[in-house]
This record gives C-alpha cells, sequence and structure tokens, in this order.
C-alpha cells in the first residue's frame, strides 16, 4: 500500500544541470498529476458506493478492488472523487514536506516528495523523498525520521473529524476494516460533543471517502513508523541505538511474517520488504548535540504507531483465509 517515504540512499551529486531541473520539477509535477488522475478514479467508486449506502469496497467485484475502466467509462463523475484523492494527497505531502523541511533545517539535500501512483485500492503505493547528500549526526536523524509522521498525523486527524461529520449510518453492521484507536477515539468524542452526524455506532458507519483516505492515510503513517529497516521507526530508533535497531528489525520481520499468516496477507510484503539489502540502514556515528527534546519525539512517535495502527486492517484477507477460501472458489 505504500513505499518507505525517506529513503537514506544518497543521489550521484555531479548532476547535468538540465536533467537536475527535471528530476527536482518535472518529475514530482508528473507523478503528482498520475497520482492526482488514480487516487481520483479510485475516489469516484467510494463516493458512488457512499451515495448508495454502502461501504467504499462494498462487494469483490473488479469495479470495487481496480476501478480504473469503471472510472474510464464514468469521466463525467470525475469531480466526485476529489474528496477522497485530495484528502490522501494532502495527507502524504504533508508527510513528506515534514521530512522536506527538516532536511532543509540541518542542510541535508534532499529532492522534493514523488507520490507513487498504483493500481491499489487507494490508488497509490505513497510517496517517498530521496536524499543527496548524507545525514551527519543522529539529532537529525531523530528530527528527519519524526517530523514526516507527525506532520501527516495532524492531518489526519482533521480528516478523521470531517469525514466522521459527513459520513452515515446503516440498520446494519458495515465495518469491513479495523478502525484505528485514534478513529474509534475521535468518533467517541464527536459522539460525546453531539458532533453533527447521525449519531450512530462505529459498526454501523458508512465512511464517506474523506473517512475512507484519512483512516489509509492512518495507516500509510503506522507502516512507516515500524522500528525497523529504513522506516520512518527504523531511522527514529538507530539513531537511539544501532544495536537496538538491527535486532529490533529481525524481530519486527518474524513478527509481520506471524501477522500475516493469520490476520493480514499484506504484512508478509512488508516482512519481504525489510529482508532486502537497501533497507539496510546506512551508518550515523555522531550522537554529539542529542538534547531533550529530540528524546521527546520519540514517545510521540511511539503514540502516533499506537494510535494509527492495527494488525488486521482488512478482515478476511490472512493467508488461512485465503488458503480456505480457494477451494470454495474453485469448486
Amino acid at each position: 500500500m505504500t513505499s518507505p517515504s525517506l529513503i537514506s540512499e544518497p543521489l550521484p551529486r555531479t548532476v547535468p544541470r538540465h536533467q537536475s531541473r527535471l528530476q527536482q520539477l518535472g518529475v514530482p509535477a508528473l507523478l503528482f498529476a498520475i497520482t492526482l488522475v488514480s487516487t481520483t478514479t479510485v475516489g469516484m467508486r467510494y463516493m458512488y458506493n457512499f451515495r448508495l449506502g454502502r461501504p467504499p469496497l462494498a462487494t469483490s467485484a473488479d469495479a470495487d478492488i481496480l476501478p480504473f475502466l469503471w472510472g474510464f467509462h464514468n469521466l463525467s463523475g470525475m469531480a466526485s472523487g476529489l474528496p477522497f484523492s485530495t484528502t490522501l494527497i494532502a495527507i502524504l505531502l504533508a508527510h513528506e514536506f515534514g521530512h522536506f523541511f527538516a532536511c532543509r533545517h540541518y542542510h541535508v539535500r534532499s529532492t522534493l516528495p514523488y507520490l507513487l501512483p498504483a493500481p491499489s485500492l487507494s490508488g497509490t503505493f505513497g510517496a517517498v523523498i530521496r536524499l543527496r547528500s548524507m545525514i551527519l549526526s543522529r539529532a537529525a536523524l531523530i528530527v528527519i525520521g519524526s517530523s514526516g509522521p507527525i506532520a501527516g498525523f495532524c492531518v489526519a486527524l482533521v480528516a478523521v473529524v470531517l469525514g466522521l461529520g459527513w459520513s452515515t449510518y446503516s440498520i446494519g453492521p458495515q465495518v469491513h476494516v479495523q478502525a484505528p484507536l485514534a478513529v474509534s477515539a475521535i468518533h467517541a468524542l464527536l459522539q460525546t460533543l453531539h458532533w453533527p452526524g447521525d449519531g450512530g455506532a462505529l459498526p454501523l458507519i458508512v465512511p464517506h471517502p474523506v473517512l475512507s483516505a484519512a483512516w489509509i492515510g492512518l495507516l500509510i503513517t503506522a507502516l512507516n513508523l515500524i522500528p525497523a529497516g529504513q522506516l520512518d521507526g527504523g531511522h527514529i530508533l538507530y539513531a537511539v541505538s544501532p544495536v537496538s535497531h538491527r535486532w529490533s528489525s529481525r524481530v519486527v520481520v518474524a513478527t509481520l511474517m506471524t501477522l500475516g499468516v493469520f490476520f493480514w496477507a499484506g504484512w508478509l510484503l512488508w516482512g519481504v520488504i525489510l529482508m532486502m539489502p537497501a533497507m539496510r540502514h546506512p551508518r550515523v556515528p555522531d550522537m554529539a548535540d542529542i538534547k531533550t527534546w529530540h528524546y521527546a519525539l520519540i514517545p510521540i512517535c511511539a503514540f502516533i504507531l499506537l494510535f494509527a495502527g492495527t494488525y488486521q486492517p482488512f478482515h478476511g484477507y490472512s493467508v488461512l483465509d485465503i488458503l480456505h477460501k480457494l477451494p470454495h472458489r474453485y469448486r
């Protein structure tokens, strides 16, 4: 669903001037445009289902899972997908520009954010920035690694509030995904405050596309805070202790493989990604100037991981569930 949002693999320092300008502006702009189209197409289908009182993935039909052909035949409704796409892109860009401006503060050269379009349930694989110079201190690594998730989480919380207010409720259970603690907590708070809406229980919610985008944004934020490899959580943990980072990366891979078997098969992919050589963290030796406020960012990110993440994003899609369904599908 998403890619690591900060890749510490410096690009060549000597790049032809015209190529450098293309990379700095042209490529990010092109990827932004393509991602806007892909996420808006997905958002069109989510809005279509929402208006019919159905959850985003109402059926297993191709139009729900990969709605791009359906969207091509319904171009007149393209604007209906913008609430989803603009919300998700806002969360992704907030995350990446959090990294970007932290890099600028510490004089680390980086690219602009690259949005990654994809034929996925969200229309994107997330976003990433590439570093063009090394991070030379662990203090900088903590700030750069944590700034993205914190910024993205704040925007996602606003989207959750708006999305819950615009959502409706049915007479029968609708939730086919597991809501993160952030969504559950905000829903309970808004119910207490009598926020606009029908006031139903969370399992009965028919999520507005803005809420669906917020949920995806929260999941992306949590995924990047996993303390392993070159994920944002991995950068933060490495800054504190490279030894702990090495052991945590191993434990996380084993944990993700187990979660994939019993809860959501997508964890297997993440376990494989974290085993790739490109995910090994580069050495950052300097521990000078780490202050108390740097360490204070760590529990904040741990809180975000706890409240934004879920061990079972989709019900019924573990490896065991998939294997159980295969005989019935081909019977």
